[in-house]
């Protein structure tokens, strides 16, 4: 497992959401956000990556509260070290 910042600036566009998977995916559908890369977390709920900074900005503003701040646990993926 890895570890991420989730209180990354403002000019990244990851996301780390306290959701699901299907229903980031369908809040970023709603809204016209193109996803570049979803995974879920270790420590619980979602990381997303949007395709833009516009579309990452417009969804920190509609996931509120929903993300998550501070350092998360990330998955081991294969092709990820």
């Amino acid at each position: 497992m890895t570890i991420a910042d989730a209180s990354a600036p403002a000019l990244s566009r990851a996301i780390n959401v306290g959701m699901a998977e299907p229903k980031v995916t369908a809040a970023c559908a709603k809204h016209g956000a193109a996803v570049s890369a979803i995974e879920p977390l270790a420590s619980g709920g979602t990381r997303v990556v949007l395709k833009n900074i516009i579309d990452a900005d417009r969804m920190r503003t509609v996931f509120g509260n929903k993300v998550i701040k501070g350092l998360v646990t990330r998955a081991r993926w294969p092709g990820r070290g």
